[in-house]
């Protein structure tokens, strides 16, 4: 498996901090000033990276009234297609300013592109990396265009079935896609927790060898600290500045004190991840003396006999560790030993 990618400088995968993407979506409501203090709230609260979305209406939907250009059901309740992106897109002409600030502000900022000539002008901009949306997983001629940019690629696997998440994997690596990582998703909006499935992240980076992550849509911050503990090397989640303000995707968002929870938290959890081992930690060092071993319960003179009435297993740790007892019990004392001495082999013939 890639042992990290790299996005803007930053090493991404298990042996470095989670990778925190802040997804600002449609939060900005339609306010290019709004966009440019979410990256500066991001970036105060320790984000890796801020994402925006790269679409129109007319590059992602068509204008049509058919009943399937219509929404049924879940958040966006009878809202046509046309409409909700209508309202949710962020304008091209706003991309190169939102570049410029999040430079200004050093944060990394890039996109999900969802057609060619989205992908034209991130490229116009330098976007250090790209990601597919859930639903675009299946898109396989967008994936190619973006593999051939040679950046790095990170697909959410929402919706997607093994299938057509090997068919996107190799279309990307078919066509110069060589930093590539997958996020298991939930797509509902926000997704129940018992069903995040949070086990399929190590079996996503074990059945494709690449690194792997979580786009969350649940509530809270929990299930993204979770995932680290299983793997996920990126955490994306959708954030706004206020729940209270009205937006497409407000409601599920991370406010701003909650992403500093998430930052914090999920750095907590990777670090404590540490290696697999049994050796004496440093942080147990001091602790010794509250184990047990050997001690010299009675004076002894040099000849005399241990027995169970001058050897003790007791605390302090810095004698002979107490399955030694048996060995001791019977040997003689090599020389006078005082009360409370920590037996070692020197002091037994």
């Amino acid at each position: 498996m890639t042992q990290f990618i790299t996005i803007d400088g930053r090493k991404i995968g298990p042996d470095h901090k989670p990778y925190i993407i802040a997804e600002m979506s449609a939060n900005h409501n339609g306010s290019l000033e709004r966009a440019f203090e979410t990256l500066a709230m991001a970036k105060h609260a320790g984000a890796d990276a801020v994402k925006m979305q790269s679409y129109t209406a007319d590059t992602i939907t068509l204008n049509c009234d058919a009943k399937e250009f219509h929404i049924h059901g879940g958040l966006w309740d009878g809202r046509s297609l046309y409409d909700l992106y209508q309202e949710a897109h962020t304008p091209f002409d706003w991309h190169k300013p939102l570049f410029d600030k999040a430079r200004e502000l050093d944060i990394t900022l890039f996109s999900s592109p969802f057609d060619f000539t989205a992908v034209d002008l991130l490229e116009d901009l330098n976007a250090p990396a790209y990601k597919i949306a859930s639903f675009e997983a299946i898109d396989l001629p967008l994936i190619r265009y973006v593999a051939q940019t040679g950046k790095p690629m990170i697909i959410s696997t929402g919706m997607a079935n093994d299938e057509e998440i090997a068919e996107a994997v190799a279309t990307a690596k078919d066509n110069g896609c060589q930093e590539l990582v997958l996020l298991h998703c939930i797509s509902a909006y926000p997704a129940p927790a018992s069903q995040s499935h949070l086990r399929t992240i190590p079996d996503l980076a074990e059945r494709f060898g690449v690194i792997t992550g979580l786009s969350d849509h649940t509530l809270g911050t929990t299930v993204s600290v979770t995932a680290v503990a299983l793997g996920a090397s990126i955490i994306e989640k959708h954030v706004t500045l206020s729940r209270n303000d009205p937006g497409p995707d407000s409601t599920f968002s991370l406010e701003p004190d909650e992403l500093a929870t998430l930052c914090r938290d999920t750095d907590t959890a990777w670090q404590a991840l540490g290696h697999a081992g049994y050796q004496l930690k440093e942080a147990e060092k001091g602790n010794k003396q509250f184990r047990r071993s050997l001690y010299v319960s009675q004076p002894m003179k040099a000849g005399d006999t241990f027995t169970a009435d001058n050897v003790r297993s007791v605390r302090p740790g810095f004698g002979l560790a107490p399955k030694y007892y048996d060995d001791v019990v019977g040997k003689t004392a090599k020389t006078d030993i005082p009360f409370g001495t920590a037996l070692n082999w020197d002091l037994i013939g």
